[in-house]
């Protein structure tokens, strides 16, 4: 029964239980904030995170959306009553009071812009300068500023600006060291810019290694069926269509796993037009992993390698076995043939960049690989003259900041 002496014992403990679990929140609460330790502690931390919440929004260089979210953290660092952050054009963010010597801020910038040297304007000098570009200041309103470059190499691509009653060394100094700091972040995403870029060179560098290579022989080989089997002949022109569709697209620098094993198949089917049976090919794809996102072109060259450099040297026919496999966090793939093989100083040489061209599809895309996940996530490479080729890759299954 509702009322029994059973019931209520049972009410009576889910009621102490409850108070117990809400006292044991609130001391881990308290305690993580005592564990802060001094009042310097407390600051260093809030100085921390502020600066680590502004470098998010920098991450993408000097634009107005970053550098609006930005300033409001910097300005806190700066304990300022306004701050602005500007390019070389306008200003592009400005936080806080003292709006009415904004039209004034690029003038009073120019020659830190052009000099790249930090400059103080007193309060008094700062409202007879930006006399005519700005409202008259309220008594008692008057305010001094410090204008700081930032630097992206030896280059000033703007300037940090803090207004304060009074411009006194701590400020110089420390507007000075957020000028630098925010040089850094502009520099990261200049380097992040320059890195994509190169991964497009790169890419494009395969494409144009496919061309003269691959393009003449499988036209030559479609043009051999024309008379014979001009059924086949068709067919062929449709999957070199495809695969040229696929090798040459423009947008996008990663595809998934089976989009790639789609295009070595329309690749292999071409090679094999060529070298009839001499192409022998074994496919082992765990299905789980086919929705892997991997960097664009990067199995097909392994593939043409292994035919280019491993079976066409061969004598007889030659056989290539593809593996992807789940390997926990890790999607693995191999590519081995039992060709010709290749000295192991010389592939250590060619991948370091010191060797011809003759395999420049490897070192592609191991410089790729290491780009997008890691100095030590690039190709794994096993082989020996005579003893055939054995290539392992592994990418992360989850990706969530890459989209194919």
């Amino acid at each position: 029964m509702p009322d029994s002496p059973l019931f209520t014992a049972a009410a009576i403990a889910v009621i102490a239980l409850a108070i117990a679990v809400v006292v044991a929140v609130g001391l881990k609460v308290l305690r993580s904030f005592r564990e802060l330790g001094t009042d310097a502690e407390r600051a260093t931390y809030k100085t921390l995170h502020a600066a680590s919440r502004a470098g998010q929004y920098l991450r993408t260089g000097l634009n107005p959306a970053g550098a609006a979210k930005a300033s409001r953290q910097l300005r806190s660092l700066l304990g300022c009553d306004a701050l602005a952050i500007t390019d070389t054009a306008g200003v592009l963010a400005w936080d806080g009071s003292a709006e009415e010597l904004k039209p004034a801020l690029m003038g009073l910038a120019a020659r830190v812009l052009e000099g790249g040297h930090t400059a103080v304007i007193p309060a008094g000098e700062l409202q007879l300068l930006a006399n005519g570009k700005a409202a008259p200041t309220a008594p008692g309103a008057e305010r001094a500023v410090v204008i700081a470059p930032i630097k992206a190499g030896t280059r000033v691509v703007g300037v940090v600006a803090a207004f304060a009653p009074a411009a006194g060394s701590g400020l110089v100094r420390a507007t000075s060291e957020v000028a630098d700091w925010v040089a850094t972040q502009v520099e990261l995403a200049e380097l992040d810019a320059s890195r994509t870029l190169l991964m497009e060179a790169e890419v494009r560098a395969l494409r144009a290694q496919i061309s003269p290579h691959f393009i003449y022989n499988s036209l030559n080989a479609i043009a051999s069926f024309i008379n014979t089997d001009p059924v086949r002949a068709r067919e062929l022109v449709v999957e070199f269509a495809d695969f040229t569709r696929y090798s040459f697209r423009r947008h996008g620098d990663f595809t998934t796993l089976a989009e790639e094993l789609r295009c070595i198949d329309r690749y292999l089917l071409l090679e094999r037009a060529r070298f009839g049976d001499r192409v022998q090919v074994s496919l082992r794809i765990a299905p789980e992993v086919l929705s892997t996102v991997i960097p664009f072109l990067s199995l097909q060259p392994l593939v043409e390698n292994a035919v280019r450099h491993g079976l066409e040297a061969k004598e007889g026919p030659g056989h290539i076995t593809i593996t992807a496999n789940d390997s926990g966090a890790f999607a693995e793939v191999t590519i081995e043939d039992d060709g010709v093989g290749m000295d192991p100083e010389k592939l250590r040489a060619m991948l370091a960049g010191h060797g011809d061209g003759d395999h420049v599809g490897l070192r592609n895309v191991d410089a790729r690989l290491r780009q997008v996940y890691g100095e030590d996530n690039g190709l794994v490479i096993e082989t020996a003259p005579g003893e055939g080729t054995l290539i392992t890759l592994r990418v992360p299954k989850s990706q969530p900041m890459h989209d194919a």
